[in-house]
């Protein structure tokens, strides 16, 4: 017999919920977007019409307190996620939140404690987790393919001044500019493709007139456990670009535009100089892929593949970025 569909409302509703998750949702089998609740309610009573959406709550406790709604998926500014989750989980709702999921990892580790003593289901949006490129690298590095990881690298670049989440350069509401915004999609895909973890960090990050309290663009060197040596490039003043690598004893692993969900990805294998192999995949349903392994672990059918574990160590990782970034000083994670 097959199950309904988990529902899911969104709280902090945004250009993100229309451009990924929507589609999402509408591709989704195993999850339904059944409400959402934004701060500006001419805004959202607008959003519900336009998309179709059931319920337009008028407040953070009337969505987390609905018997309509199974879960919470949280899209609000950073600063607020911690509140959010902790206001769900009390009305022991699963949560799904959006990365960064605190502004420290001290907020992440509460998070996880109040889901556990909850007895909910709390999972990261770390969306790339779901993409089948990164799962290739995983399985392939796992298995040898590059021999004995040694020097990796992830960069994402994108122009922040175009984009429409204003609040990115508010360092009130953001958890940072790119180290804190894609930089935690790098430092998790690292982890998760190597599994490896960061044992310390050494940023530089410049600012410029248009990035307000937080960094405009930054390099961290990361050393790691296995013996692995990670650099992370998060650029938010670049044209879009992203790239995954891997360098190791006996090969090397590329994934041009590998953390892309609008475009093939090419993941190519080199050894000695020479194109051992090239395979292209397609990422398209990775945000599918992702409500669906949601609502599998609420379910108790598999684990969600981003837990709020991984939330706290993405976050030891970036508080330790910031603080080299402040001190001049490799810092310890």
């Amino acid at each position: 017999m097959t199950s309904s569909p988990l529902r899911i409302a969104i709280l902090g509703f945004g250009h993100h919920a229309v451009r990924r998750l929507l589609p999402a949702f509408g591709r989704s089998n195993d999850t339904k977007l059944v409400g959402m609740w934004r701060r500006n309610q001419d805004a959202a009573a607008k959003d519900c019409a336009t998309h179709g959406i059931e319920h337009c709550f008028a407040s953070r406790e009337e969505l987390c307190a609905s018997p309509e709604v199974d879960a919470v998926f949280i899209t609000s500014p950073d600063a607020m996620h911690l509140d959010d989750g902790l206001l769900a989980m009390k009305h022991g709702k699963a949560v799904l939140c959006e990365k960064p999921v605190a502004m420290n990892a001290g907020g992440a580790a509460e998070m996880v404690a109040a889901a556990k003593a909850a007895g909910v289901c709390f999972g990261v949006a770390q969306n790339f987790r779901y993409n089948l490129s990164l799962e290739f690298m995983r399985k392939r590095i796992a298995e040898g393919l590059v021999g004995q990881p040694q020097i990796t690298s992830a960069h994402f670049c994108y122009a922040a001044q175009n984009a429409p989440r204003k609040w990115i350069a508010d360092g009130a509401l953001a958890c940072g500019g790119p180290i804190g915004d894609v930089g935690v999609h790098s430092i998790d895909a690292l982890r998760y493709i190597l599994q490896a973890e960061v044992l310390n960090v050494s940023t530089l990050a410049k600012q410029d007139e248009l990035s307000g309290d937080v960094e405009a663009y930054a390099a961290m060197q990361m050393e790691m456990t296995r013996g692995i040596f990670a650099q992370v490039v998060a650029n938010a003043r670049a044209p879009y670009r992203t790239l995954l690598e891997v360098i190791g004893s006996d090969g090397v692993l590329t994934a041009e535009s590998g953390f892309s969900v609008d475009r093939p990805v090419e993941v190519v294998h080199r050894k000695n100089g020479q194109e051992v192999s090239s395979t292209t995949f397609d990422n398209v349903d990775g945000y599918v892929r992702m409500l669906d392994g949601f609502a599998a672990a609420v379910r108790g059918g598999a684990d969600f593949l981003a837990t709020g574990e991984d939330a706290v160590m993405n976050m030891r990782a970036l508080d330790a970025a910031y603080k080299s970034w402040r001190s001049g000083l490799r810092e310890l994670v």
